[in-house]
Parts: structure tokens; sequence; C-alpha cells
């Protein structure tokens, strides 16, 4: 049976006000995103939980530079978060450099490798191109694990500590984890207001029109190889950035975080969230912590439930959770 015009009426209205919120957080993607994460230490259970989501979904949003705008799947982009973290870490602890250069160094570090792997994986495609950037990120953990000196080996480098932030007319303590958030939250809105510039640039269009049709961005005069190499380097950078604070937020550095299951962890937060969507790695980052978070107080096979969420996401639901509000408004 239909529903009476009335509940009919009711569900078009409704429908029409959430197409408009949609499209309203659409033209002012960086406001409504960061409006929402300012609320974020308020909403989730803990503090630390929502510096994770920060950091995690930064993470997400540079992977998704090169899996959701430009197309390819790369399994390396660990090396970056990881490099972003020992820059970062060393710079700190075996030569005293203050917080923000260190930040900095680790930043360019990441840069640095991005360049080097971009420019020997870029040549490559489809599947190719995945291992190729997974065999170049697990050089990259190799070598900084046998670093013992300066990496701390397999027990990750410890020390990092930033102590109080000295502004000059005002002393913050990063052991308030308010604080630590809304510090965080400095960079990655910085980080964000930056992406969506280059998402909204010429260099954005071109990105998106070699995903569609690489032979066809080529034929009309656009040099596909450079595009992609200076993607891939800007993809290293944001995520460096993600690392950087992830080595000030929990003052070590892991040899886990060069690992190829963080690499993993961008490429499920990003297709939960919805690739090529600009909020979507942020809510990828939110749905999988947060799922983390809530399994682990039941079972310590938290993995084994999340793959199967996982599984149930790419067969049904491939616009992840974000892509799939934006697809259903869209109709």
């Amino acid at each position: 049976m239909s529903g009476s015009p009335g509940n009919t009426g009711e569900m078009q209205v409704s429908s029409r006000r959430l197409s408009s919120v949609v499209r309203s957080i659409g033209r002012h993607r960086v406001l409504a995103v960061l409006v929402i994460l300012f609320f974020f230490p308020f909403i989730l259970p803990y503090e630390a939980l929502a510096v994770n989501i920060l950091i995690y979904g930064l993470f997400a949003l540079g992977f998704n530079m090169v899996f959701g705008y430009l197309g390819m799947l790369s399994f390396g982009h660990a090396a970056f978060f990881g490099i972003g973290s020992y820059g970062t870490g060393i710079a700190m602890v075996h030569f005293g450099v203050p917080w923000l250069p260190a930040i900095l160094l680790g930043i360019l570090g990441a840069g640095l490798i991005a360049m080097i792997m971009g420019a020997m994986a870029i040549r490559t495609k489809g599947i190719y191109f995945a291992m190729v950037t997974l065999a170049l990120a697990q050089c990259v953990y190799y070598l900084i694990y046998q670093m013992e000196e300066w990496s701390g080996g397999e027990d990750g480098l410890t020390g990092v500590k930033t102590g109080d932030i000295d502004l000059g007319f005002a002393t913050f303590s990063l052991f308030d984890p308010t604080v630590k958030y809304y510090f965080m939250y400095i960079f990655v809105g910085g980080a964000i207001f930056f992406f969506s510039r280059i998402l909204a640039s010429p260099f954005g269009a071109i990105l998106e029109a070699i995903r569609e049709n690489e032979n066809r961005a080529r034929a009309c005069g656009y040099n596909v190889l450079l595009t992609k190499w200076t993607a891939f380097v800007i993809s290293g950078l944001f995520c460096g950035l993600a690392g950087a604070l992830n080595a000030i937020h929990l003052s070590v550095v892991p040899i886990d975080s060069l690992h190829y299951h963080m690499s993993g962890q961008a490429v499920i937060m990003s297709l939960l969230g919805g690739m090529g969507t600009f909020f979507g790695p942020f809510v990828g980052a939110f749905a999988f912590l947060m799922l983390e978070d809530v399994i682990t107080l039941l079972t310590t096979h938290w993995q084994l439930f999340v793959g199967v969420i996982f599984m149930i996401f790419v067969l049904f639901f491939p616009k992840g959770v974000w892509g799939s509000i934006l697809h259903w408004v869209s109709r």
C-alpha cells in the first residue's frame, strides 16, 4: 500500500531540507568540517580518541588525494606517515630541535621520500603501482628498523616530549587533553584549508580528468606523469604532517607507524568514509576508530569484526558512508 499524501509530502519536504543542508556543506566544506571537528572533544567519550580521529583523518585525507582523486591505489603511504613521525622525533630527541621546526623537518622528510618513491612508481599502473609502492615502503621500514641508534629499532623512538607551548602571551600544557586536541586542530585545520584550495585549483581538475580518462587527459596536452608525481609528493606531505603530529601526541614513535598495516588502515578509512569525497576521510577515521574502540571492549579479536564490516561496505556500499549520503541526496 502506498503512503498517504500527507506522509509523502512530509517525506519530500524532509528530503529537500536534507539535500539543502548537504549542498550547503559542499559549498562551505572547509568551514563545515572545521565546525564539526571543533566540537569533537565534547561529543566523543574521551579526548584521546578525538585526537586520533584528527590525526588519522588527516592521514586518510592525504592518502585520498592519490586514491580518491587520482584513482591510484597505493600501499606505501605508511612510509610517509612513519617518516613524518621519525623525522620529528629524531630532530627533537637527538638534536634538541624545538617542536615547530621538528614538525617541519618531519614533513620535509616525508616529502623527500615521496619524491623518490613517486619517481619510481608513477610509471606503473593498477596492481603494479600498488605492489611497487608496497615494496618501496617496506624498504623504508627495514632501513629505519636497522638504524637502532637513531630510531630505537624494534622498541621505537622514545622521549619525544614537547613540554609546555610558550606563545609569549600565554603558556599551554599538552598534558591537558583538551589543549592537546586544539593544538592538533590548528595544524589539521590549516591542512584542510590548503587541501581544499588544491582541489579547487586547475591542478585539482586535472587530477580528476586523469582519474576519469588518462588517455584523453594526455591528448588534451596535460603532462600526466608530472601531474601524478606532483600529486604523490603533495599527498606525502599531508601524510607526513599527520605522522609528525602523531609523534607529538604519543611522545614516542613506534616502528609500527612504518608497517604496511598502516597503509591498509588508510585504505580502509578512505573506503569506509567515501573515496574521492572531501569529508569522507574523517568520517572513515571516525567509523574505524569508534569500531575499534567499542569492539575491543567486547573481544580481543576486533580485527575480525572490523574486517566483516569492511567487506559489507565494499560489497553493498562501495561509495562509503559519506559518499552514499551524497549519492542518495543527489538522486
